[in-house]
C-alpha cells in the first residue's frame, strides 16, 4: 500500500473498527455507534481493502482480530486520542496556555523582578516553555528590532527610532546603594554621597545603559565629586566581584545587595541618590497570545 493511498484513511473508519473490536459483535458495535450494520460492515471492508488485509476472522457465530487487527489495535485508539487532544491544544494555544516565550533581560532584573514572575507564570502556564538569555538593553532592543525575542526587561529610555514599533511599561523603580570594600566604612552604615571614599568608581558602559550612566555621574557632580572610572563592567555580579577585590566601588540596585560577595558592604545613600528603572519592553505587532497571557500577568497589556 502506498503512502498515497493511506491519505484516504479516515479517523471515522479507525473510530469503527476500535467499537467492533472492542465489542467482538458488529450488530453490538452499530448500536454503540447509533448507525445500523451494513454501512459498519462496509466501513470495516473499506479499511480492510485501503490496508491490504484482513483485521476480522468472521463467521456466523463468531467475530475475532487476525494479528493484523491485533497490530492495529492500540495504534488506532493512540491516534483517535491524539486527534482528539487537537481540539484542546488549538485552544489552549489561541488563550496562550500553551506555546513558546523568549525573554532577554538586564543583569538588574534577575535580582528583583525577574524571579517572583517567572515562577507566577509557571505556576499559571505550565505547558509554555520558557526561554532566557541574560542581555544588555542595546542588544535586547536590536533582537526586538529583528525579532528574535519576544520581550525584554531593560533599563529605559527606548531610542527614538524604534518608540513606533515597541511599548515599553514599567515594572519597578529601586534607589541604588554604595557597594564599598568592607575595610573602608562601618558596616551597613548609611553616608551621604559627598562623604563617599574617593576611590575609582566600577561602572557599566554608557552604551547599555545611557541614562542611567549619566544620572550616576551626575550625582557625583552635584556633591562636587568627579569619580574616575577604574573598570567597566557590563553584569552586576562582575561589578559587586571588582568591589570585593578592592578595586573600587560602585552604586548599585537596592536588590543587588541581596548579592552577597566576601570584603563587600552595601550602604544606603541619605541624600536624594539616583534610582534604576525597569522595565519590560515588546512589539507592538507581536501576535503571540502566549506572549499577551505573560504581559496580563504583569498587569501590562496597554502601551
Amino acid at each position: 500500500m502506498s503512502n498515497s493511498d493511506l491519505r484516504h484513511l479516515e479517523l471515522r473508519q479507525l473510530r469503527y473498527f476500535i467499537a467492533v473490536a472492542e465489542e467482538m459483535h458488529f450488530g453490538k458495535a452499530a448500536l454503540r455507534l447509533n448507525m445500523t450494520q451494513p454501512p459498519l460492515s462496509q466501513a470495516i471492508q473499506s479499511l480492510e481493502n485501503l490496508l491490504g488485509t484482513p483485521l476480522f476472522i468472521r463467521t456466523t457465530r463468531h467475530t475475532a482480530l487476525t494479528p493484523a487487527g491485533m497490530a492495529l489495535l492500540p495504534e488506532a485508539r493512540r491516534l483517535l486520542e491524539q486527534a482528539n487532544s487537537l481540539r484542546q491544544l488549538a485552544q489552549q494555544a489561541a488563550a496562550g496556555a500553551r506555546g513558546h516565550l523568549s525573554l532577554a533581560f538586564v543583569s538588574v532584573a534577575d535580582y528583583s523582578i525577574l524571579p517572583p514572575t517567572l515562577r507566577a507564570f509557571r505556576h499559571s502556564h505550565p505547558d509554555v516553555s520558557i526561554e532566557l538569555r541574560e542581555a544588555t538593553t542595546d542588544i535586547q532592543l536590536d533582537a526586538l528590532e529583528k525579532s528574535e525575542i519576544d520581550a525584554g526587561f531593560m533599563i529605559p529610555p527606548l531610542p527614538e527610532k524604534l518608540q513606533q514599533l515597541l511599548c515599553y511599561q514599567k515594572i519597578l523603580t529601586e534607589p541604588l546603594m554604595l557597594a564599598a570594600p568592607e575595610h573602608l566604612l562601618p558596616r551597613h552604615r548609611s553616608l551621604k554621597m559627598e562623604d563617599c571614599p574617593d576611590l575609582p568608581l566600577i561602572l557599566f558602559p554608557r552604551k547599555i545603559a545611557p541614562s542611567l550612566h549619566d544620572a550616576i555621574l551626575g550625582h557625583f557632580h552635584a556633591v562636587g565629586k568627579t569619580p574616575v572610572i577604574g573598570q567597566e563592567a557590563i553584569q552586576m555580579q562582575t561589578i559587586v566581584g571588582l568591589v570585593s577585590a578592592g578595586m573600587g566601588i560602585a552604586l548599585v540596585p537596592q536588590s543587588v545587595s541581596n548579592l552577597q560577595r566576601p570584603g563587600v558592604v552595601y550602604h544606603p545613600i541619605e541624600d536624594a541618590a539616583p534610582a534604576v528603572e525597569i522595565g519590560i519592553v515588546w512589539r507592538k505587532d507581536n501576535p503571540s497570545a502566549v506572549l499577551a497571557s505573560f504581559l496580563q500577568l504583569l498587569h501590562t497589556t496597554t502601551c
